[in-house]
């Protein structure tokens, strides 16, 4: 199950960040190839971290496998304007959102929507963490994922997972 949220985080992040470079990955491809590779790409990563020993080789296939077809279905889903909502309202949500409630967005445009609860603040090494949860509703359908996002030097917050 953790595996399976790992991708799930990955994918909801790269494809998030996809949107906010000008044209998503070079300016080709739509937002459905996007997240397919965005998601690939965090599988892949994500089974690469899990895997140990020879298992190693065969959890990175899968990840990459499980990662596409989600961040397919996401990318399918959200348009550019959902994805600057759920993005301005994530980097919100980890800047001053209080603990345990939940930072709405909306896009009227699309009528799809969402939500990001983070968690209490805490020290890793020298670094600020938070842990946090989103929710996006498409189409009638919940999908929801974990994450956790530490500030870097220059303000911006990282998703770690």
């Amino acid at each position: 199950m953790k595996f399976v949220k790992g991708i799930a985080i990955g994918a909801v992040a790269l494809a998030l960040a996809a949107c906010d470079q000008q044209g998503g990955f070079g300016g080709a491809g739509t937002k459905q190839t996007i997240g397919t590779v965005g998601g690939a790409v965090a599988g892949g990563l994500a089974g690469q971290a899990i895997g140990g020993g020879t298992g190693r080789l065969w959890a990175t296939g899968a990840g990459v496998l499980l990662g596409a077809l989600i961040g397919s279905e996401i990318g399918k889903s959200l348009d550019r304007a959902d994805q600057a909502y759920m993005g301005q309202t994530t980097y919100n949500a980890l800047e001053t959102g209080r603990s345990g409630q939940a930072v709405q967005w909306r896009n009227p445009d699309s009528g799809h929507y969402g939500s990001v609860t983070p968690q209490a603040a805490y020290q890793s090494g020298n670094v600020t963490c938070r842990e946090y949860t989103q929710t996006i509703n498409v189409g009638g359908r919940s999908e929801q994922a974990y994450g956790t996002a530490c500030r870097q030097p220059d303000g911006s917050w990282q998703i770690r997972n």
